[in-house]
C-alpha cells in the first residue's frame, strides 16, 4: 500500500517539476524576489501584485505580435513542418553544483563534507559588513549566512 501512495506521490512530483520547467516557473519567481529586493517597496505584496499584472501584460502583447505575425505567413509552410512538441520529455533527475560544473549523484550530496576555512573577528565582521546590504546575501537565513562564511576566503592578488 506505501508503495503504490509513493509512485502516486512521485508521480505527482514528477508532473509538478514538468510544468514548472515547461512555464519557466522558477526564473520568474527569481526575477521577480530580485526585483523586490532592488525596489524595497513598503507594501510588497501589492508591488508584486503591479509587477506580475505587468508581466501578464507583456505576454499578452507577445502573444498578439506572434498570432499577426503567424497570420502572415504562406499557409502552406505550416502544413509542411509540424509544431513543435508542447511537453518537453523530462528525464532522469540530475543536479548540478554550478552552470559549469560536473553533475553529481544523491549519494555524493549525502556525504559531503563541508570545507570551513577558520578566520579571526576582524576577518568575519569584514565578511559581514560587506555582504550586509548586498541584494544577493539578503535573503539569507543564519545558518546559510554562515556557511558563506565559512567557505568564503581571503587572498591577495599579485598583479
Amino acid at each position: 500500500m506505501a508503495a503504490v501512495g509513493s509512485g502516486e506521490e512521485e508521480r505527482s512530483l514528477r508532473e509538478c517539476e514538468q510544468y514548472v520547467h515547461k512555464h519557466n516557473i522558477q526564473q520568474v519567481l527569481k526575477d521577480c524576489i530580485v526585483q523586490l529586493c532592488i525596489a524595497r517597496p513598503e507594501k510588497p505584496i501589492t508591488y508584486l501584485r503591479e509587477y506580475f499584472e505587468k508581466l501578464e501584460k507583456e505576454e499578452a502583447r507577445q502573444m498578439h505580435n506572434q498570432q499577426k505575425s503567424g497570420s502572415r505567413s504562406d499557409s502552406r509552410e505550416d502544413e509542411i513542418s509540424p509544431p513543435p512538441p508542447m511537453n518537453p520529455v523530462v528525464k532522469g533527475r540530475r543536479r548540478r553544483g554550478a552552470i559549469s560544473a560536473e553533475v553529481y549523484t544523491e549519494e555524493d550530496a549525502a556525504s559531503y563534507v563541508r570545507k570551513v576555512i577558520p578566520k579571526d573577528y576582524k576577518t568575519m565582521a569584514a565578511l559581514a559588513k560587506a555582504i550586509e546590504k548586498n541584494v544577493l546575501f539578503s535573503h539569507l537565513d543564519d545558518n546559510e549566512r554562515s556557511v558563506a562564511f565559512s567557505l568564503n576566503c581571503y587572498t591577495m592578488q599579485k598583479f
